[in-house]
């Protein structure tokens, strides 16, 4: 195996297991349809903020999300719209 095609398959291996939570996946999902910060996605789920950080750090680490600093909001957006759209296509 070349250098370049294990580092393809590592990065895809982040990416899947950044995906294999319910909530990071659900966080995906409301994504795809617009950026939204922080508080925005705490308030759709029941689960504290600092553990919502925790999730969109994984999704940040596996390079499926960035974010934009507005004011003291951090607003969180896809950065693979279309591979993140064809793999949960696929998966449903």
């Amino acid at each position: 195996m070349t250098p370049e095609k294990k580092e393809i398959r590592i990065r895809n291996a982040q990416i899947f297991k950044a995906l294999s939570h319910p909530i990071r996946l659900h966080m995906v999902e409301l994504l795809l349809e617009d950026e939204r910060c922080v508080n925005d996605i705490k308030d759709l789920f029941n689960v504290t903020q600092p553990n919502i950080s925790q999730h969109l750090n994984i999704l940040k680490y596996s390079g499926i999300v960035n974010y934009r600093q507005q004011g003291n909001l951090r607003c969180y957006f896809l950065t693979k719209r279309d591979l993140i759209n064809k793999i949960i296509q696929a998966v449903k």
